[in-house]
């Protein structure tokens, strides 16, 4: 039987706002309220508010904490300090994805992980399965609503609801303050490519919260947006998606993400694989393409190349900001190559289509 899909503290807002709602991860989240389109330009130019409370958090602290982060994420977190944030995954055995997480330093021996919605039970066995270090590791997912406030003009929207100075906070650090006298971590960090602020604070200050940001953020025109603009968001900036770019058949060498791997660390789960998949070389990659005919390259369509299927396309979608229709897909290694001409199976039709330089958009760092 399947399960009821679960709500956020902010779901009847959401109705009242006339908010087109649908499944996520196993939540009832709002996928649009004035446009895809729309709020995809807003945070692009100025400002856009998420509700993202369907996001996990899992808690590990104690004396044998740092061990076992270590041992359970690809990147080293020894390297945190304090009130730093680093990407990072959980990775099984074979090197493959469980999920891709933010660790927050919390303390010297307390971090906060932020998984992904649908994930979060999975991810909070498999850190202790591998708890041999009599760490503390506890799901505070229920402690905690998440907004994402998001955009060029996020800060000013923020400011002067906080007792931080967010001009102090540079990209994936937090703070620990006040936002509307609610005590609050508040993050520079986002899941759009764009400048912005994730907000952690107890869900008795939901509304509260999300109507004062609403009146801060008025005069700047600021849109509540969905996922379905977060979706279009994180493509262009080539953000992976777990389900799509990432999954238990796939590893941070194959999905472009080598970088948060630390083979220097002593030990990690999945290290072993990783190491022998560095000898073989991969047999896949993730590019970027653009189309070059008329179509959209939705998500699962097969890839071609000289009539032979060669992968298949992970995310696609139109690009809002740029205009184009783009999306992101696993080839052959050999194919793998910018400039390669495609075949996409746009039903039945073969639609050209290039591999191209990702990420498709970068922002302009301050």
């Amino acid at each position: 039987m399947t399960s009821p899909l679960k709500k956020t503290p902010l779901h009847r807002l959401h109705q009242r706002l006339g908010a087109r709602m649908g499944a996520f991860g196993g939540w009832e989240m709002p996928i649009e309220y004035s446009g895809i389109v729309r709020e995809h330009l807003a945070v692009r130019t100025r400002v856009g508010l998420f509700d993202v409370s369907h996001m996990g958090e899992i808690e590990i602290d104690g004396p044998g904490s740092l061990a076992l982060v270590q041992q359970a994420t690809c990147n080293d977190a020894g390297r945190l300090q304090l009130g730093q944030i680093q990407y990072s995954a959980l990775l099984t055995e074979q090197g493959t994805f469980v999920d891709d997480i933010l660790v927050h330093r919390l303390e010297e021996s307390r971090f906060l992980l932020c998984v992904n919605a649908g994930n979060t039970g999975r991810n909070y066995h498999h850190i202790c399965r591998q708890n041999r270090f009599g760490a503390r590791v506890t799901d505070v997912s229920h402690q905690y609503v998440q907004l994402a406030i998001q955009g060029p003009e996020s800060e000013s929207v923020l400011q002067p609801l906080v007792d931080l100075d967010l001009t102090e906070i540079g990209y994936y650090r937090f703070r620990r303050g006040q936002i509307q006298n609610v005590p609050s971590l508040v993050a520079r960090t986002g899941y759009t490519g764009e400048d912005g602020f994730e907000i952690y604070f107890p869900p008795v200050a939901a509304e509260a919260v999300w109507e004062a940001l609403s009146r801060s953020g008025q005069s700047r025109e600021l849109l509540p947006a969905g996922l379905g603009a977060r979706n279009t968001l994180r493509l262009e900036a080539k953000m992976a998606l777990y389900g799509h770019e990432i999954d238990e058949a796939t590893t941070p060498w194959e999905a472009g993400l080598g970088w948060m791997v630390r083979m220097d660390k002593p030990e990690f789960t999945g290290k072993t694989a990783l190491a022998a998949q560095l000898e073989t070389g991969v047999q896949k990659k993730l590019v970027g393409f653009e189309m070059r005919g008329p179509g959209i390259g939705r998500d699962g369509y097969d890839v071609l190349r000289n009539g032979r299927k060669i992968g298949w396309v992970t995310s696609g979608s139109p690009a809002p900001f740029l205009q184009k229709n783009i999306g992101l897909a696993y080839v052959n290694e050999g194919e793998a190559l910018r400039g390669n001409r495609l075949d996409i199976q746009v039903r039945k039709r073969l639609v050209p289509a290039e591999v191209v330089k990702t990420p498709f958009y970068r922002r302009r760092r301050r």
